[in-house]
């Protein structure tokens, strides 16, 4: 009994790191590629700022972060395939079934395991990915808020410095030697009336890197009084110079960092307490303006009924209330009463549409509230689901390695981000309830998996992919046979 314990222990130990090496591989591979996807998105806002190296790490860093909610789940669909396929293809599976240990204590370990990552996955997702979500989001506000880096060139007018724009006719290949000058000042927001030409000049920065130091030789000063009326005469000053210094600020061009709490509130920053608290706040705010919405059509329709009165109301008048009828009066009263009557139609109109749009931003919010609250649980449930089909599909197919199982995995997965966005787009668009959009993937892959599962460790043939070969031969038998008996044409004829 010791010596079965023992083995069956060593089968686990070997099982596990046979799915531990291809989940690792897979998750990694899959954040690396993502991440690589998110650099080639934001390639435009990241090159020529002069970032340094420790903001793009960080950024990166805590985008890495983010992917984890889809590298995750695929890395557990890929390594159960790859490690049962392994073992089928290896015929370890008929070997342990004949030692007498079913697929169901094969599978236990790496059930038992999945279930660790899917709390592990609820609590990633309700704790470090809202704070990693924060920072990657106020990271890459920042750098997408920075401007570009100093860079002058030739021939070409230069208005990223604030007030200024300057051209500079060549650049020598020290970096900081210029030759052509030319600069107008905006710095007093008088327009084209200061002017600087100058026939050489050096750009150095200070040692703090705040401000830039631009030293002019043989040049030109030109300036000309602004004034407040075209016909007045102004004087037009020229002055030269053999050596002049311009000092400009550059600290518009340094990252400025944004404090965490202008970002915290959004719905994708919350835990599950948050969101909940923040999902009936606004079911609340909801309830208030349409029960708003309703008094205030109830008194546009009230006093409409008290300005004119139907036909239904004169009826119940009493005799002599002819002249009241709108008809019999004359016919400046009856422009008046139709003038205010369409000027509460679309008073009352109006009003309308702005609480429906105020609803429908209300409700749309609310439905983004609900989505993320969700989703904190459908990731652990979509890990524990999708080994639940991978696994019995490695038996199946039984090939392992990235041939096979990858392009399986493949398919599966996109299949279940298909259905997911479905599911989320209709919540989003108030089609459905959240629960039912968000659950929509799960409710489908958990009870297929739990059918595999099932008919996995019960030795079905479903499992043997023998059985499928030979019911397609068998079908193809019976056409071929059932082509071959249908009489031709010259048969027809004859008869």
């Amino acid at each position: 009994m010791q010596a079965v314990k023992k083995i069956v222990k060593k089968l686990y130990i070997l099982i596990l790191r046979s799915y531990a090496g291809p989940a690792m591989a897979t998750f990694f591979v899959v954040v690396f590629v993502l991440l690589m996807q998110f650099l080639w998105r934001y390639v435009d806002e990241l090159v020529g700022k002069g970032l340094e190296w420790n903001v793009i790490f960080q950024l990166m860093f805590y985008a890495s972060f983010t992917f984890v909610p889809m590298a995750l789940p695929i890395s557990i669909l890929l390594a159960s395939l790859m490690t049962f396929g392994n073992l089928g293809e290896r015929y370890e599976l008929v070997a342990m079934k004949a030692a007498g240990i079913s697929l169901r204590k094969v599978m236990l370990p790496l059930g038992m395991f999945s279930l660790l990552i899917s709390v592990g996955a609820y609590y990633y997702a309700n704790i470090i990915f809202p704070y990693a979500n924060l920072k990657f989001r106020s990271t890459l506000y920042d750098v997408r808020q920075k401007k570009l880096a100093l860079n002058i060139r030739d021939g070409i007018f230069y208005s990223g410095l604030q007030g200024y724009v300057i051209k500079i006719g060549k650049k020598e290949a020290d970096g900081s030697t210029i030759r052509k000058v030319m600069i107008y000042d905006h710095s007093q927001a008088q327009g084209n009336s200061k002017l600087v030409m100058a026939d050489s000049g050096r750009m150095q920065q200070t040692a703090d890197g705040s401000y830039m130091l631009l030293t002019l030789y043989n040049g030109t000063n030109y300036e000309e009084s602004a004034g407040r009326s075209d016909n007045q005469k102004l004087p037009f000053q020229r002055t030269r110079f053999t050596s002049e210094i311009i000092k400009f600020n550059l600290s518009q061009f340094k990252m400025t960092r944004s404090d965490d709490d202008f970002f915290k509130n959004a719905y994708y920053m919350l835990n599950v307490q948050q969101l909940g608290y923040a999902s009936d706040s606004l079911g609340l705010e909801v309830d208030v303006r349409i029960s708003e919405l309703r008094r205030s059509l109830m008194g546009y329709y009230s006093n409409f009924t008290k300005t004119t009165l139907s036909d239904s109301l004169i009826r119940t008048l009493p005799a002599g209330t002819e002249a009241m009828k709108f008809e019999n009066k004359p016919a400046s009263e009856r422009k008046n009463i139709s003038s205010y009557a369409l000027g509460m139609a679309r008073n009352a109109k109006g009003s309308f549409e702005y609480n429906r749009q105020l609803i429908k931003e209300k409700v749309e919010l609310k439905a983004r509230y609900d989505i993320e609250w969700h989703r904190k649980f459908t990731l652990s449930f979509a890990c524990f689901a999708l080994f639940l089909i991978g696994a019995p599909l490695g038996a199946i197919i039984r090939k392992g390695g990235l041939g096979m199982p990858l392009v399986i995995s493949v398919l599966l997965f996109v299949a279940y981000h298909v259905i997911s966005f479905t599911g989320e787009k209709s919540v989003r668009s108030a089609v459905t309830d959240p629960w039912k959009g968000m659950w929509m993937s799960t409710m489908i892959f958990l009870p297929v998996g739990i059918f595999l599962a099932y008919k996995a460790t019960t030795d079905s043939t479903i499992m043997d992919a023998e059985s499928y070969k030979l019911f397609a031969k068998n079908i193809l038998k019976k056409l071929h046979i059932k082509k071959k008996q249908t009489p031709s044409d010259e048969n027809i004829d004859a008869v």
